[in-house]
């Protein structure tokens, strides 16, 4: 599998017909642009008509442990999940996100209430019993301290999507351009902060990947509330929490957990019920020790315990049954985004300076309760807790592996607002900013320290008969339309008018000098990168985004002096 190491290099869609080849960056907005010759003749430059893809969607799903012993990491994620959303939203970024929060909990243990991937929407004020097991009692811990009493009944906005256009409440988080599916004064830390926390009468026995699979695979059936929650092109991410092993058995060998049953598994066969140690055992292999291991890796295992080259054998669903399933969701995308790639990360048991997978020790535990419970030592340990090795969620989380980062982050942390930041940046690097992707003329080449474009902009309906002209938005300077040539000193923008619902703003400054004294007109570091000499900021009002299906086009003048309007490309 392709995993890319080195800076995105974004599709260049084909020119319209009669257009010259167009290469370019911009240094039109340099201090040092030369002049254009005399000569310079506009009337025969060619024009260009290419979409402006402006990509600012992101989904992303939680799958969050809800085992006895997660009371405290739900706490720690919920307290720090404002860095998360600090990222997202971003003036820089205001991305359009969509958050759904499932559990790990698909129905192998008897007694509990298995979520099997729906999408979970309920305030953890209402569900004061769920964060009570055996003698442990974390309800104030992990909701009570953080979220509101008075947020009780806290549900979703009735919203449309793409494929039910029918309003109703959704279960799941939801901002777009601005506004959000919450009601009024609630933000969306403060709605994940009583959504996310899960409780910790699930099972025992987590299946954080087969809780994943169904969770996307119900986001593809009618009348399921995962319905919808997935955009074609929108970046996807995936955030599994947990401290303890995979455990994502096939219904057909549940009986490895069973007292009568065989036992194969189970680290101490004389325990009245199965250990945790049974989900190691049966999809993990160590090399070296005892005491000390090598390495240990995921393998299958058949029914009497021996590997087995027989996926369908295996006790638990191989680990191609998630990457071919999501690396599939990912070939989708980039049907129309060929750069976009999945995002996967885990909060689990790695240690607290995990770099990569070598810092792993795997050995067996000090305490032989934990051995017994677990059947390996703790992966990470601190007075946050300990948690278990992540070996079958490192090599799923490996196969989504982008740039070389790693994208573990340990649950022994007593803050994950790093954690948090960090897995947001990554999403956030997977949207598209609109980079006009061809060498835009200057038409005034009197004024050398900026590039003045001319382009049409419009916007084109799913089905191609309707073209709307997209205005230029109005630059302001101390609240009023700023004077010609005193656009780069703007300190803000508005709508050309009421009855606009979207305009668009000219990037062309360089990020690296600052040409023009205002942030308004500076391109982002992906559009400069490329080469390209013109960004658009296509800007929307609240509550108004695009009509799903529909594009935006923009029509430009080619420049015929490339080595001078675009130096670098």
């Amino acid at each position: 599998m392709h995993r890319s190491n080195v800076h995105r290099s974004r599709f260049r869609p084909a020119l319209a017909s009669g257009a010259v080849p167009a290469l370019g960056l911009l240094l039109g907005a340099c201090l040092d642009h030369p002049l254009k010759p005399v000569e310079y003749d506009m009337a025969s430059q060619d024009r260009v008509t290419l979409d402006v893809v402006q990509n600012k969607d992101v989904d992303i799903l939680f799958v969050i442990d809800n085992s006895g012993s997660m009371g405290e990491e739900q706490g720690t994620l919920a307290k720090n999940f404002s860095r998360f959303i600090e990222v997202l939203e971003a003036p820089e970024v205001d991305a359009n996100y969509r958050i759904g929060v499932t559990t790990t909990d698909n129905g192998t243990c008897a007694g509990t209430s298995p979520e099997g991937g729906k999408l979970q929407l309920t305030s953890c004020q209402s569900r004061q019993q769920a964060f009570k097991w055996n003698m442990e009692d974390k309800f104030d811990e992990a909701c009570a301290s953080i979220c509101p009493p008075e947020l009780a009944d806290l549900e979703t906005i009735p919203t449309a999507t793409a494929n039910d256009p029918e309003p109703k409440p959704r279960a799941w988080i939801e901002r777009n351009e601005g506004l959000t599916n919450l009601p009024d004064g609630v933000s969306t830390t403060q709605a994940f902060q009583c959504f996310g926390p899960q409780g910790i009468d699930g099972c025992g026995y987590e299946m954080p990947l087969e809780s994943m699979w169904k969770a996307l695979a119900l986001m593809e059936q009618t009348g399921s509330p995962n319905f919808d929650f997935r955009r074609d092109n929108a970046v996807l991410g995936i955030v599994i929490v947990t401290d303890e092993a995979d455990c994502s058995v096939r219904p057909d060998h549940t009986d490895i957990f069973d007292s009568k049953g065989s036992k194969v598994f189970w680290s101490d066969p004389s325990l009245p019920t199965a250990p945790s140690a049974v989900c190691w055992n049966a999809g993990v292999s160590c090399e070296g020790g005892p005491g000390t291991y090598t390495r240990c890796d995921p393998v299958e295992k058949d029914a009497s315990g021996q590997i087995t080259d027989d996926p369908d054998a295996a006790v638990l669903f191989p680990l191609s049954r998630y990457v071919d399933f999501v690396q599939s969701i990912e070939d989708d995308k980039q049907r129309s985004m060929p750069d976009q790639e999945v995002i996967v990360a885990g909060i689990v048991g790695v240690p607290t300076d995990y770099a990569g997978p070598e810092d792993i020790v795997y050995q067996d535990a000090m305490d032989p309760d934990f051995q017994v419970n677990y059947g390996i030592g703790p992966g990470c340990s601190s007075s946050a807790g300990e948690a278990v090795p992540p070996v079958r969620i490192r090599e799923f989380a490996r196969a989504f592996e982008v740039g070389g980062k790693p994208n573990l982050f340990s649950i022994c942390q007593d803050d994950y607002s790093d954690a948090l930041r960090q897995i947001a940046e990554a999403l956030v690097d997977q949207t598209e900013p609109a980079c006009m992707e061809a060498c835009v003329a200057d038409t005034e080449p009197s004024t050398p320290d900026r590039l003045d474009p001319d382009c049409v902009v419009e916007e084109v309906s799913p089905d191609g008969g309707e073209v709307r002209v997209v205005p230029p938005c109005v630059l302001t300077c101390g609240g009023q339309p700023c004077a010609p040539g005193e656009e780069g000193q703007a300190d803000g923008w508005d709508f050309p008018s009421d009855d606009v619902d979207a305009c668009f703003r000219y990037l062309t400054d360089a990020p690296t000098n600052g040409a023009t004294a205002t942030l308004l007109d500076d391109m982002s570091e992906e559009c400069f990168d490329e080469g390209w000499n013109l960004e658009f900021a296509i800007e929307r009002r609240p509550g108004r985004p695009q009509q799903a299906g529909a594009r935006t086009r923009a029509t430009c003048q080619l420049s015929q002096t490339e080595e001078i309007d675009c130096p670098n490309l």
